[in-house]
């Protein structure tokens, strides 16, 4: 049984969605794609598993604060792989 991931919408306009994830020990947002490019802010250190859209599988070593971009069109299934509570900020850019 999928354990989902928190998530609270603080931003949504029309230029930006700004999207508080949290993520209990194997919580997981679910198979989406992204319909925006968007950046991610780490809140915390951790770990993600990430699941493409053809079932490969990478182990992310997240850090505090050292954000990333990823353009439009990423289909894939973020999983908490840290033996806590894991949390970040997503900004899509609409």
């Amino acid at each position: 049984m999928m354990i989902a991931a928190d998530h609270t919408v603080q931003v949504d306009n029309e230029r930006t969605r700004v999207t508080e994830w949290r993520f209990a020990p194997n919580a997981e947002t679910g198979v989406h794609i992204h319909d925006y490019d968007y950046c991610v802010v780490p809140l915390m250190d951790g770990k993600l598993k990430i699941v493409d859209s053809e079932g490969n599988e990478t182990l992310v070593e997240m850090k505090t604060g050292q954000s990333y971009y990823r353009q439009k069109g990423v289909h894939h299934n973020v999983i908490n792989a840290t033996d806590g509570d894991y949390a970040f900020i997503e900004v899509e850019i609409k």
